[in-house]
């Protein structure tokens, strides 16, 4: 094997294939990336076998062939290369891989091609092409909700349905930790298969978030029931889903959230923010107290320290005291976008709605916590 590349062209391909290959060391041949050279492309390929990627890439193919290489050396020698460098890789028995940039020679231990996992890219499922941008916002409005307890395995990602409405499809985002619940959905401008709910793992939503953010495209994604593949240029991202069943989250969306407070988003973030100040993780509780055009905020640690803060805002309703966890309330504040927000309340045991007029289909919802 023999071929000729810039460093630009390989390295940003490495960040991606880097980025998911087991760094435990379980199975050695897991911590190294497949190489192959044909047709004037470069086709690289890594595993940690719950998610993989394959990415090709053009090159200056002199010889064909095939070996794997350690992906964390290799990407460490690279990157150190100047960006501007053009690299020739040699490997003439795939046990060694020689690679030379400028005055610089690396020879580096392969791996046999044999050992890697065969990584199969194509399933039969439901299909959609979608804009990378959609999925993107999706995940990045929904993601900070994911639970991170691993007994509760089957809330350890996203829930991603699609249902058919006249000639649009939905595209819905879920997460929850059983705290705090995140739904998101988005009109795609094509008709597709509808998917009742499959549930993508954390690990994979954040590798896809990075990938997406660099594409702005149309995507495709097929849909089976144990595994997802995301089509994305020359890339293609494929992960296992989780096997589980996610809980009825539309039971969980208060329908009787009558008491409605407008306040400016900024204006209460800065203030939990202050207040929460001196919250612990013993008592991270914040009293939120609804009066007439106006929010207290206090709270209050068990070192005998407090903190208070009041709030301009439009409330008519009926006077609430109700307790939020200081963290979860600035990570929905943090995702609305809008100047001015809604926030529905019942009573002070239910839980409430948090959203913005522009985008109807943005829903956060949040557990009180006693005060």
């Amino acid at each position: 094997m023999k071929f000729l590349i810039q460093k630009k062209n390989i390295f940003k391909s490495l960040t991606h294939l880097q980025s998911i290959v087991d760094k435990r060391n379980v199975l050695p041949i897991l911590s190294n990336i497949l190489i192959e050279a044909k047709n004037n492309e470069l086709i690289m390929t890594s595993t940690d076998m719950d998610i993989s990627i394959k990415e090709n890439i053009d090159c200056e193919v002199i010889e064909e062939g095939t070996t794997t290489i350690n992906a964390q050396l290799i990407y460490d020698i690279i990157k150190k290369l100047n960006d501007e460098s053009k690299i020739e890789v040699i490997s003439n028995n795939g046990k060694i891989l020689t690679l030379r940039s400028g005055v610089s020679k690396f020879s580096l231990a392969c791996l046999p091609k044999e050992e890697f996992p065969l990584i199969e890219s194509k399933i039969e499922g439901h299909k959609i092409v979608t804009k990378a941008e959609n999925i993107f916002n999706l995940i990045n409005k929904t993601k900070f909700a994911i639970s991170n307890e691993e007994t509760r395995y089957f809330l350890n990602g996203l829930y991603f349905s699609i249902n058919n409405e006249d000639n649009e499809s939905m595209l819905t985002f879920v997460g929850t930790d059983g705290h705090r619940l995140a739904k998101f959905s988005i009109k795609n401008s094509t008709k597709s298969d509808e998917v009742n709910g499959v549930i993508i793992p954390k690990k994979t939503i954040n590798e896809l978030s990075k990938l997406l953010s660099e594409n702005s495209g149309n995507i495709e994604i097929a849909i089976s029931t144990n595994k997802i593949i995301f089509y994305i240029g020359k890339l293609i991202f494929i992960s296992k889903l989780i096997d589980g069943s996610f809980p009825d989250y539309k039971r969980v969306i208060p329908k009787n959230n009558n008491e409605i407070l407008y306040v400016n988003r900024i204006n209460l973030l800065s203030a939990v923010d202050r207040v929460s100040t001196i919250v612990n993780e013993k008592s991270p509780v914040i009293k939120f107290k609804l009066l007439k055009d106006l929010v207290n905020l206090s709270t209050f640690n068990n070192d005998n320290s407090s903190a208070t803060e009041d709030i301009e805002a439009k409330f008519e309703g009926k006077q609430i005291e109700i307790g939020f966890n200081a963290k979860y309330m600035m990570d929905i504040l943090d995702n609305l976008e809008e100047s001015e927000i809604e926030i529905s309340f019942m009573d002070n045991s239910s839980p409430i709605i948090a959203k913005e007029k522009s985008n109807p289909d943005l829903i956060y919802v949040l557990m009180p916590m006693r005060v």
